[in-house]
Parts: C-alpha cells; structure tokens; sequence
C-alpha cells in the first residue's frame, strides 16, 4: 500500500500514514489523496486499533498542491469533481472511520492540510505547530469540512475570526482554545506521540468504537436521543469478553488485556 508519498506501517495496533513529499511541505494531490484514503478505509480490517496521520520533514501539510493542480482551480467545473471525490471522499473517510485517529502535527496544517488535521479526532501537535484556514488568502473558502469542525472544536466566533482573517494559530493558542488536544516540544514529539498512540491502542477497541459512534451522533440529536444510544451500547459493551476481562483485571489488581471481542 505504501508509496514513495505515501509511507503505511503498522506497529503494535497502530496504522501510521505518512505524507511524504517533504519538498512541497506535503502538499496533496488526487493520488495522495486517494492512497491516504484506502490506508483509512482499510485499517479495520487489517486489526489494527488506532489510525495515525502525520507528514515528514517538519510539516504535516500545506494544503492542495497548486502547482499541480492551478489549471483545474481555474476551472470551477474541472475541478468540481476532484473536489467532491478524492477531497471531500478523504475528509469523508476519515470521519467514517470506526477507529480512534489521530492528526500528529509539526509544522503547518494549512488550507485542506488545516481541514485534514480538524476531521480526525485527536490532534497530537509540536510546539511549533501552526494551523490556519489560509482559503480566504486566495479567495477560496474551506472546502474540507473546516467549516462544520472548526466552529464545534473552538466555538462560533473564534472560528469566524480564523476563517475571515485566515491568520496562522501557534501551538500555544491552539491547545488554549481546543485546537490540539496536546503539545509536546518538537524534539520529543515523535516518542511522545508513539507512547500515546500504542496506549490508545492497548484500550479496549469496542470502547473506543462505541464511544466515537456515540459522540458523533449526538453532535446531530438530542440530549433525549444521546442517552437512548449510550443506554445501547453499553449493554452491548456489557455483553462482551473486554468487559468480563476489565472485571477481572480490577479484582486481581492487574493491567486488562482487551481484544475486541
């Protein structure tokens, strides 16, 4: 599945996808787009536990590659298509996914890179991270979901400012108003991230699952309606093998060996 721009390696239930085209601060491109998407779209199957998305060379990404793709940005109704299916079917993806994944972020996450970044989950960042919604700085809007994320991770107003000004947010504000969930010091960012992804890979999958599921469909319903589905799956989650071993593991004082069943 790897690429020489698309690097995908499974380690201990973690699936890491690697942007790699360092020269161009992984900027995306259709056949980026399409190999990062069925790395996603494949990892339940291959039983990993855990989606990784990160970029090489001190970036995660800046956004859609201009260079390549300025004759179709040209021309609404060439671009139209690539848009709604190899962007937006990434985005897309990623929000589909079962499993708990994870922006690991250095350097800029910008445009569709920012977007890339907002529709995973968590948002693991070094502290010279930097994000920003640069569309209007070219006359364009979010197109990568940025406009349904941003405003539910760090309230209406402060996501207008961004969108409208297009300004970059440092790593600092960004942990100070919900836009990475950690950050770590550059140097230390790789390990760091490696120990909190096999963690959350070492948790119990059905869990994870149960909750994403959950918290997705309530952002949609009623307060009503959220306690009906978690009322679901928790009998489901009472039913299973993980649950009867977290008990057990309580009771003889030891670390529980979850395996998804």
């Amino acid at each position: 599945m790897s690429s020489s721009e698309v690097l995908v390696r499974d380690e201990a239930a973690v699936r890491l996808i690697t942007l790699n085209r360092p020269e161009s601060k992984n900027a995306l491109t259709v056949p980026v787009n399409a190999q990062v998407r069925a790395a996603v779209e494949s990892a339940p199957a291959a039983g990993v536990r855990v989606v990784a998305l990160t970029g090489a060379g001190g970036a995660f990404s800046s956004g859609l590659d201009l260079r390549v793709a300025a004759a179709e940005v040209l021309d609404p109704s060439a671009f139209e298509d690539r848009m709604r299916t190899h962007f937006h079917g990434l985005v897309r993806a990623l929000r589909a996914c079962p499993l708990p994944t994870v922006a690991v972020v250095d350097g800029v996450a910008a445009g569709f890179g920012c977007d890339l970044a907002l529709a995973c989950d968590l948002r693991l960042c070094s502290d010279r991270a930097r994000f920003g919604e640069i569309f209007v700085k070219r006359g364009l809007m979010p197109d990568g979901g940025g406009t349904w994320t941003l405003p539910r991770l760090v309230g209406l107003g402060r996501a207008l400012e961004l969108m409208f000004t297009g300004r970059m947010v440092e790593a600092a504000e960004a942990a100070a108003i919900g836009l990475a969930t950690r950050v770590f010091p550059a140097d230390q960012l790789e390990t760091a991230a490696t120990d909190f992804l096999r963690s959350l890979a070492g948790g119990p999958p059905l869990v994870h699952r149960a909750v994403k599921d959950a918290v997705y469909r309530a952002l949609h319903g009623t307060f009503d309606q959220a306690l009906d589905i978690e009322a679901e799956g928790q009998l489901r989650l009472l039913g299973s093998r993980d649950f009867r071993e977290g008990v057990q593991a309580f009771l003889e004082k030891r670390t529980p060996a979850f395996i998804g069943e």
